[in-house]
């Protein structure tokens, strides 16, 4: 009897190890494996600047694709903000890509939650239909040559060192 209850509380613990480890799997970059060059994209940011990829060239760049209507969206952003102030110390830059919102609306979201990395807005969904970005939030983290390096689909806590390191390494000298 002693020995069924062992082998019971050991299946139980390997069931919870097993979940948490997909659990933290999810929470993961997605390796790209074929690595395709990021698609060009000219923007504007909030503030009526023009923003295009090749303003990011030569450097790690992290692409949130995100809307204020989406709470995972809205959810992962205090942490990105927190991920780009650690990023900033390795020269990797961070930029969230609105996908098919007003202005307006987006700055009244801007005033709740302020950002310490720019907004661009696609009005159109035209950058976000090249970038396969159609379910949100995803992230893509371009390398210093412009290729998608990984993706994430889903919200995230981004200021993990799981996901920042990764990150971090693709910028550093090889």
């Amino acid at each position: 009897m002693n020995l069924k209850k062992h082998l019971f509380t050991l299946l139980i613990g390997l069931m919870l190890i097993s979940s948490g480890s997909a659990s933290a799997a999810r929470r993961l970059l997605t390796p790209i494996d074929a690595q395709p060059a990021a698609p060009a994209f000219a923007l504007q940011d909030t503030q009526g600047n023009p923003r295009t990829l090749a303003d990011y060239r030569g450097k790690v760049l992290v692409v949130n694709f995100w809307a204020t209507w989406c709470p995972a969206c809205r959810k992962e952003m205090p942490s990105l903000n927190r991920a780009k102030a650690w990023l900033k110390k390795y020269d990797v830059e961070l930029l969230a890509i609105n996908v098919g919102e007003k202005a307006a609306q987006i700055e009244r979201y801007l005033k709740e939650q302020p950002l310490d990395f720019p907004v661009l807005l696609d009005p159109d969904t035209s950058v976000a239909t090249a970038w396969d970005a159609m379910r949100l939030p995803v992230t893509y983290v371009v390398d210093p040559e412009g290729k998608i390096i990984y993706r994430a689909l889903g919200g995230r806590e981004w200021d993990t060192p799981e996901l920042l390191v990764p990150i971090r390494a693709l910028g550093l000298p090889r």
